[in-house]
């Protein structure tokens, strides 16, 4: 299946572009570039920290790269357009189909670049996303030397949960992680230990060791989209952020301040201080993981809006309303659609979580059909995604005991 030709004149733009938001916003410096100079062809898989981390890698080599984003960005995108004209290859998150498959074979047959970002998804703290079990096996088919692109600090600089940028430094490394043939003789275990121990992060901890002050660091507003958990009474939804850089529990008083390094210190009497943001999401995953395991809490549900993408004006728009409920099973979304009954029923056992915004809407894929859920209620989203991680990360293992 042969691909359009890349537009270079469209490419070496978008290149530009991407300089100045490497140079003045992320304040990028490469600490190693193996891909300078490289030919032929071959894929180089990134870590996710920031909705703009493909500005840093665009210009780490002079030629041109193939970019896989989801259908759901490329789809509400103005330019789109000029996105295909560039080598960007659309497909559903965490699902692949042969049409996708097709497309990015194509681009490492015709000697060219391949850029993946296998998690999917930037992270919303600091905290790498579990990759699809379906990564492994494409980096063994791909039939390609593999690279990895690892960025630090764009989290702290564009942070998924908040407004506005933060500028200060950010770090770009690029090395071979494995070569064509030693892909064809690995075995999966070593192929996946590998790929997961090059991609994963905890942005905090990398902080602590690099030490960067970014601009307005201090600013959590959005972080209780986060955080909605206390970690000291443990209720649900009583975080709110005052002042702009004191997060603090409605119900017992817990607060906690910022800096501009991003780190939280104890500005209160109540509690035990948690420094990283990643650790005080790790303990609300882990207490709601315990409670699924114990049969305690394994349903979900609100009422939402259901927005689709509108073609003609490249945006999701409301297009009806209804409830959406999760289990272990799946999604079940029922309601109507432009005056249509709609009952669906979305199976998740290759989610290992779903595009979302903290605090205002997650999206279902359903074949090639996206659903936007915005409930009533936003401080559920991050519920609902933490569910969905759970269950993924219960039922592999399960499967791998089997």
């Amino acid at each position: 299946m042969k691909e359009a030709k890349q537009n270079m004149l469209l490419y070496r733009v978008a290149q530009l572009a991407s300089w100045f938001v490497s140079v003045f916003l992320f304040r990028r410096k490469i600490l190693r570039n193996e891909i300078k100079g490289k030919k032929g062809p071959f894929v180089i898989i990134a870590n996710h920290q920031a909705a703009l981390d493909f500005t840093n890698l665009i210009g780490a080599t002079s030629r041109p790269m193939s970019f896989v984003v989801s259908s759901s960005f490329y789809n509400t995108l103005p330019v789109k357009g000029a996105m295909r004209r560039i080598g960007v290859i659309p497909k559903q998150q965490f699902q692949t189909n042969i049409h996708d498959l097709k497309r990015m074979k194509a681009v490492i047959e015709q000697g060219r670049i391949l850029v993946l970002y296998p998690a999917g998804l930037m992270c919303e703290d600091g905290l790498s996303t579990p990759l699809p079990t379906g990564t492994y096996q494409f980096l063994k088919w791909i039939g390609a030397d593999v690279y990895v692109a690892r960025t630090s600090g764009t989290y702290f600089a564009t942070p998924k949960w908040g407004k506005g940028v933060r500028p200060g430094r950010t770090y770009l490394d690029i090395y071979q992680l494995f070569s064509k043939e030693e892909l064809e003789t690995a075995d999966m275990q070593t192929v996946k230990e590998m790929t997961d121990a090059a991609l994963s992060f905890d942005a905090y901890r990398e902080q602590e060791a690099l030490g960067i002050r970014y601009k307005g660091g201090f600013n959590i507003e959005g972080l209780e989209n986060v955080l909605y958990q206390c970690p000291h009474c443990g209720e649900e939804y009583t975080m709110r952020v005052v002042g702009q850089r004191t997060i603090c529990c409605e119900a017992c008083g817990f607060s906690h301040e910022s800096d501009e390094y991003a780190f939280l210190h104890n500005s209160g009497s109540i509690g035990e201080e948690l420094r990283y943001v990643s650790d005080w999401s790790r303990k609300i995953y882990e207490d709601l993981k315990a409670k699924i395991a114990q049969g305690l809490e394994n349903h979900l549900s609100c009422t939402t809006a259901i927005h689709m993408i509108d073609e003609k004006k490249n945006k999701f728009v409301e297009v009806g309303r209804g409830e959406v409920s999760l289990t272990d099973s799946g999604f079940s979304l029922q309601g109507s659609i432009a005056g249509n009954p709609i009952d669906e029923q979305i199976p998740i056992a290759t989610f290992c979580s779903l595009p979302f915004s903290p605090g205002r809407h997650f999206e279902l894929q359903h074949g090639d059909v996206i659903y936007r859920c915005v409930p009533d209620d936003g401080r559920l989203v991050m519920k609902f995604i933490n569910m969905v991680k759970i269950f993924y990360e219960l039922n592999t293992a399960a499967h791998a005991r089997l």
